[in-house]
């Protein structure tokens, strides 16, 4: 009888346990290691690099006690970016983690992260590249790589509480609403208009003026097909949008089908006999239609350039380092033409 009493409650204990532990999040079983690394490595101003030390940051790999000090002590560095995904992957995984584990230090890490991107919104409703660092290009008002879309994506999310970011207090709604308002108004503004027609967007815009400007050496001030797709791809999804907000991506419709290169793919290809050991190369192909990154402002004529910051006209004439590792033709605007703008249309027109 002893021994079965004492059975009992280790049972009863053991369930107390796991009950306690489930409600409080406290379970080991329940932490996610690429969340546990996110944390180590967000910043006190609440936003993530993209990068430490000249490496990527990798947050599947298990770190070693003298590198999780190390990430601990460059807490205070002010490199948060949103380029390159970083600070919106890192809040859009939190606040997954947090809907499976139910653990409450991802939630408050996600929160942390929306007050960053809050923050460091401009009041003319842009995002700089980088805040609080402002040297050289960082300040910009920041469409290349979609940096704002993905933060207006993330923030608009959190304003209608969708799926998972509706775990997010709800002070945050009408604060990410207001700040999506006031992001789509300048994307409105930045739109650049051409012999009073509306085209597309430039990547990078002054802060102040809103004018456009060069970013990097061989990013030079044009209208920009990648990030103008995905600019418009976000302007389709506002319900009920404005004449403004139609006028806009009717403009940018239009100026897609205006500059489409037809009858070309383009290759990449192994060239042994080139400094990187690959190339990228323009294709005949009937079958195929491409869109130049960037296009000329005044002309609509594509345009390339090196590191020496000297524009081309022909792929070919820029060096092979820049010329195979950069995205200079895509089919960016394909799905936009193909199936997204005819379904906008019958329900905006």
């Amino acid at each position: 009888m002893i021994k079965i009493h004492i059975a009992s409650c280790r049972i009863w204990l053991l369930l107390m346990f796991l009950m306690l532990s489930s409600f409080f999040g406290y379970s080991q079983q329940q932490k996610d290691s690429v969340a546990e690394n996110m944390l180590r490595y967000q910043r006190y101003n609440g936003g993530w690099a993209k990068a430490v030390h000249g490496q990527k940051i990798s947050y599947d790999h298990a770190l070693t006690k003298e590198q999780v000090n190390q990430v601990v002590q460059e807490k205070n560095l002010n490199d948060a970016t949103i380029d390159n995904k970083a600070t919106t992957k890192e809040i859009n995984y939190l606040f997954e983690a947090f809907g499976k584990t139910r653990d409450s230090a991802y939630l408050l890490a996600a929160e942390k992260g929306l007050d960053y991107l809050l923050n460091a919104q401009y009041d003319n409703g842009g995002w700089p590249q980088y805040y609080p660092d402002s040297s050289l290009y960082r300040s910009q008002v920041t469409f290349n790589d979609n940096a704002i879309i993905n933060v207006l994506i993330l923030l608009n999310n959190v304003a209608n509480k969708k799926s998972v970011f509706a775990a997010a207090h709800a002070r945050y709604i009408p604060r990410c609403r207001m700040a999506v308002n006031k992001g789509i108004d300048c994307i409105l503004k930045t739109q650049i208009i051409v012999n009073g027609q509306k085209t597309a967007w430039n990547q990078q815009y002054n802060k102040t003026t809103l004018l456009p400007e060069k970013a990097r050496s061989f990013e030079l001030v044009g209208l920009a097909a990648s990030e103008s797709a995905a600019i418009v791809a976000f302007l389709m999804r506002i319900p009920k949008p404005s004449i403004a907000i139609k006028t806009a991506i009717k403009g940018a419709m239009t100026w897609f089908e205006q500059v489409a290169i037809k009858g070309y793919r383009l290759d990449h290809i192994i060239a042994a006999d080139q400094p990187t050991g690959k190339d990228a190369i323009v294709v005949k192909d009937p079958n195929s239609t491409l869109w130049a990154r960037y296009y000329e402002i005044e002309t609509n004529r594509p345009f390339f350039c090196g590191r020496n910051g000297v524009k081309k006209y022909n792929l070919k004439e820029i060096e092979n380092e820049r010329r195979a590792g950069y995205s200079w033709y895509g089919t960016w605007p394909a799905r936009l033409i193909e199936k997204d703008y005819p379904r906008w249309l019958l329900k905006n027109e």
